[in-house]
């Protein structure tokens, strides 16, 4: 067995970015970008006006009160289209430009208006409540870097910039492949020595929430010719990653690492030394990367969260940063044994900004009601010895704290 930080090293070493599509600007969200976004264009374009009320000269109301003549109305859209003179008010509306000759905003709370006359009640500097022509951005500036994640931030950027289009990575391609006599299909008939095939959903949802695309190629039973025959199906759809799930380990009815070896696969490793997860294994067959996944549904989950996230992150150029973040103990830990273990848990906020961590009474690797109601892992180093309440430890998120 080897340590977990060397597994997933071997696992993305020589791992290279998939190529570069383009993508209309509607269909970029979630995508990685593949090159930095440079604005095409001025941001906002033009001086405007921050706030609703009168564009006028700074030196005419350095006075109050001043009256001065309403020319004109300039809104977000339809600029007006004069100059503003001495003793001129322009009416503005919020993101409208600023006519030409006024230097500032007088805004409508301090002014009193009588039809075309206005009068202002309170003095105000030059250059009061006007966004200046650039103040986001100016063309040619370099506004996203490769390897950014079109979140909707992002897209709102990029589209603002003038981009009707983006360069982003294609999206990478995981056939998953059930494996095992007992499996069955969700709302298929089943015996009662049969169970449903559930981590081929989990799997394919966190391949979509990674930005990947997830082939399911269904279950296969155990039998050495079958998977033999799925991994040619998964080949030919062009898979850039091939998930298999159970058939991993030592039994006799255990023939992924079989198929695996038939097919010409160059195994990376098998065997990690983790709890959950032991029997997981890894390969590469020209440029598709194989990973095999325990059977157990919380090992194979786990495993998923630890080895293929990361995979495909690579994949579309960016780097996996797996944040531990430091908590404290809400319940009593034994001691470990030679394995790295991710042990189920629940943690919380304190009002004071501490993190406390309550781990999970059962960690059996079967008990998927156990991993959905976690929402994290504590890391426990092997040989760790035991820990009490308000021990100090290190938790791997698996989704936001409530």
């Amino acid at each position: 067995m080897i340590p977990v930080d060397e597994a997933l090293d071997l696992l993305l070493g020589g791992i290279e970015r998939l190529d570069v599509e383009t993508v209309p600007l509607d269909l970029a969200g979630h995508r990685v970008l593949a090159g930095p976004i440079v604005a095409g264009r001025t941001h906002p374009p033009f001086d405007a006006s921050a706030m609703d009320g009168y564009a006028v000269r700074a030196a005419d109301v350095e006075t109050v009160p001043a009256r001065l003549a309403v020319i004109g109305e300039s809104a977000a859209g339809r600029r007006f289209a004069g100059t503003v003179g001495a003793g001129d008010a322009v009416r503005i509306f919020t993101g409208a430009p600023v006519p030409q000759g006024a230097d500032t905003i007088l805004i409508q709370e301090d002014a009193e208006r009588d039809r075309d006359v206005i009068t202002a009640t309170e003095t105000v500097a030059a250059g009061r409540h006007i966004r200046r022509a650039g103040l986001d951005f100016h063309k040619g500036d370099v506004l996203l870097e490769a390897g950014r994640r079109v979140d909707p931030q992002a897209l709102a950027l990029i589209a603002a910039a003038a981009a009707t289009s983006v360069e982003v990575v294609r999206r990478p391609r995981v056939a998953i492949i059930a494996t095992g006599d007992e499996l069955v299909k969700s709302g298929a008939p089943r015996t009662d020595d049969q169970i449903i095939a559930s981590n081929s959903f989990g799997v394919a949802q966190m391949v979509h929430d990674a930005g990947g695309e997830a082939i399911d190629l269904g279950i296969v039973g155990d039998d050495e010719a079958a998977i033999a025959a799925a991994l040619d199906r998964a080949i030919a759809k062009r898979s850039d990653v091939i998930v298999t799930l159970g058939g991993a380990s030592v039994g006799d009815h255990d023939l992924t690492a079989k198929a695996f070896s038939a097919k010409g696969v160059d195994l990376t490793f098998w065997k990690i030394a983790m709890r959950p997860g032991k029997p997981l294994m890894a390969g590469r067959l020209g440029a598709t990367t194989l990973l095999g996944l325990p059977g157990n549904p919380v090992s194979a989950m786990v495993c998923a969260e630890l080895f293929l996230r990361p995979l495909l992150a690579a994949l579309q150029g960016q780097r996996h940063r797996r944040r531990l973040f430091r908590a404290v103990l809400d319940g009593n830990l034994g001691p470990n044994d030679r394995r790295q273990d991710y042990v189920r848990a629940t943690v919380r906020l304190e009002d004071d900004g501490e993190l406390v961590v309550t781990p999970l009474n059962v960690q059996d690797s079967s008990m998927l009601r156990m991993l959905a109601r976690a929402n994290c892992l504590i890391v426990r180093e092997p040989l760790a010895l035991p820990q009490s309440v308000g021990d100090p430890c290190r938790l791997l998120l698996l989704r936001p704290i409530d």
